[in-house]
């Protein structure tokens, strides 16, 4: 393992790492994506579970349904990832200068994550109001433009930041689990990246997805002017949905989302760390 001596890399090694591994992860996770949404956007009581929604996906709409919806989050999920990592490395250095600790810590770890989750998801809401709609059964949008297009022609602008609030907690939960369980594992060899990155996308999807059920029902809705949303605020939304269809309805699409964020966790950790080493190697000492 590389000493604690070592010179950081460069806000933009952070930035490129976290691009090239977003890349990676939704090019092999994204039709799992897809179910969780249609999971999460089927009110009452689930009529199917993981592997009868992708069946019956594949079987009345084609496999190409799979991938509906892929452009919006494929042009994210480099400066997604990319803010994700660059604001963990931002926020930790400046919260070790704060309270005066020469390494990272437990507590510290987790408000990083918890901070660096916050900033980005400032940067994904459009992105992901144009993809639940998009991957919506009932959607007749011809693309990502069309649904952008309809969106400002009905709500303005700010109707493409539907959803920010709820959008703002996933994120702040998920990164907060996320990058407080990565601590936990020493890294530096590509085998316990991939371990210390699944647990974390464990733990995290575990504590997030309630926040993401409402985050899809907030952003799966049309806005009827003069008629307050069944979901708005997040927390109310939570206290509904439990009310209306149980407390496991807030778990629907856990799954595949899971499925997708244990080990999609572990391949951004594991990419990430080898990419940046391939930085450190390529700029020598000190960063080595």
């Amino acid at each position: 393992m590389a000493t604690e001596q070592r010179k950081p890399l460069p806000f933009i090694a952070n930035f490129a790492a976290g691009a090239i591994a977003g890349v990676s992860e939704i090019l092999t996770f994204y039709p799992l994506d897809v179910v969780k949404t249609r999971m999460q956007l089927e009110t009452g009581k689930a009529k199917h579970g993981m592997v009868g929604t992708l069946s019956s996906i594949v079987k009345e709409e084609g496999f190409g349904r799979l991938y509906r919806g892929l452009v919006p989050p494929l042009l994210l999920e480099a400066p997604k990832r990319a803010v994700k990592f660059a604001a963990n490395d931002f926020w930790g250095k400046t919260y070790m200068g704060v309270f005066g600790e020469s390494k990272m810590t437990q507590q510290l770890s987790i408000l990083t994550g918890c901070s660096a989750g916050a900033t980005e998801s400032f940067v994904v809401v459009p992105f992901e109001l144009v993809k639940i709609k998009l991957q919506d059964k009932t959607s007749t949008f011809a693309g990502p433009i069309d649904v952008v297009k309809h969106v400002i022609r009905k709500e303005g602008v700010l109707g493409l930041y539907a959803g920010m609030e709820a959008t703002f907690w996933r994120h702040f939960w998920w990164n907060g689990g996320y990058f407080g369980c990565i601590h936990q594992t020493e890294q530096g060899q590509l085998f316990n990246n991939f371990v210390s990155g699944s647990v974390g996308g464990f733990v995290g999807t575990l504590v997030n997805t309630p926040f993401d059920v409402v985050k899809s029902r907030i952003q799966g809705t049309s806005k009827v002017p003069g008629v307050v949303p069944k979901y708005n605020w997040t927390y109310p939304a939570l206290m509904t949905i439990m009310r209306e269809e149980g407390p496991a309805a807030l778990y629907k699409g856990f799954l595949p989302k899971v499925l997708r964020l244990a080990p999609g966790g572990g391949v951004l950790l594991l990419v990430v760390e080898f990419t940046l080493g391939v930085f450190r190697n390529a700029l020598g000492p000190p960063y080595i």
